[in-house]
């Protein structure tokens, strides 16, 4: 399967606090995952597939979280799919310092700025398939704030670019 070539996005959801009643309980916190297993499902309804790794931090997540978002990376935004790629990382709190950010108005979870589409999803099914779970969303919004340059294309076990 390396030899398929897969764009990349970035899957974003907020974590809800561990207390909601307890005003000392750390806030909400946003969490990502670089994913190339994305694709269209449906035009009517508008559905996208995401697929996780049984276990991830996001597969948790998106069990117990029903809102998500995807933004769609572009060619110069190889660095922010590295960060979210690696593993045993440093909190996503720190990952997303430094990184343009709007909050999805349907969802709350951080959109990429300069992407090349941003869509806002809520689940709609979960299937478990060997390893991993495939997570089929809703879309609830899309966007494409950037027309700018081409996709992030990830093949043969590195990330490229058109051309």
């Amino acid at each position: 399967m390396s030899r398929l070539a897969a764009g990349v996005v970035l899957v974003t959801a907020q974590e809800p606090p561990l207390d909601p009643n307890d005003p000392d309980a750390p806030g909400v916190e946003d969490v990502g995952m670089t994913a190339t297993a994305f694709m269209s499902v449906s035009l009517d309804p508008p559905l996208v597939l995401v697929s996780l790794r049984e276990g991830s931090r996001m597969d948790d997540l998106l069990d117990e979280q029903p809102l998500w978002a995807v933004s769609v990376l572009t060619e110069n935004q190889r660095h922010i799919a590295g960060r979210f790629a690696m593993k045993g990382r440093i909190s996503d709190r720190l990952l997303f310092a430094d990184i343009p950010c709007a909050r999805g108005e349907a969802t709350g979870a951080p959109l990429v700025g300069g992407a090349l589409a941003t869509l806002e999803c809520r689940t709609e099914q979960r299937v478990r398939a060997g390893d991993h779970t495939l997570v089929v969303g809703r879309v609830l919004t899309a966007q494409v704030p950037s027309a700018e340059g081409g996709p992030l294309l990830y093949f043969r076990g590195r990330y490229r670019q058109l051309g």
